[in-house]
């Protein structure tokens, strides 16, 4: 009854969500329930570890964007910014238990470090290949939805590659 519950009450709030910006408690609530649904799902850690991680790093880049945007600079800014979106996304789950557990483990490691890791290189490293290669073609995107596309796709090719590797 409770993932029933559960289901719903996510099906409900994507469905009657009020458009939203980037980096907003909706986005945070989405994520959280996201990760509740995959693991309801049977969703392996590793892959929705790469995800944790992508969208962490995706939320530090954007606030040290808008940093730049709003000309606010301090110093150990960028590093302070991806530590407190780190924080905010790994400590809940410590606190709930969810790492730490012996029989979570993939190579010795925990399956969400681990994969929260290997999620935002990839993530950083698409982002960073997307904008060597708009610089190449006259600061244009090759083709529409690049900037997302190519992160996203880095992540989803992870993904298929934990999955084999769990299954």
């Amino acid at each position: 009854m409770k993932r029933l519950a559960l289901f719903v009450t996510s099906l409900l709030g994507t469905t009657l969500a009020l458009p939203a910006a980037a980096v907003c408690p909706v986005c945070a609530v989405a994520v959280g329930a996201g990760i509740g649904l995959s693991r309801w799902l049977g969703v392996d850690d590793t892959i929705t570890g790469l995800w944790v991680g992508g969208l962490t790093m995706a939320f530090a880049m954007w606030t040290i964007n808008w940093l730049d945007k709003k000309k606010i600079t301090f110093r150990y800014r960028d590093g302070v910014t991806m530590l407190g979106w780190y924080l905010l996304a790994i400590a809940p789950l410590y606190f709930m238990g969810v790492f730490g557990h012996p029989f979570n483990q993939l190579w010795g490691m925990d399956k969400l470090a681990l994969t929260i890791v290997l999620g935002t290189g990839a993530f950083y490293g698409m982002a960073t290949w997307y904008e060597h290669l708009k610089k190449q073609n006259n600061n244009k995107a090759y083709f529409p939805f690049q900037k997302v596309a190519m992160p996203v796709g880095g992540l989803a090719v992870l993904s298929a590659i934990f999955y084999l590797i769990t299954r």
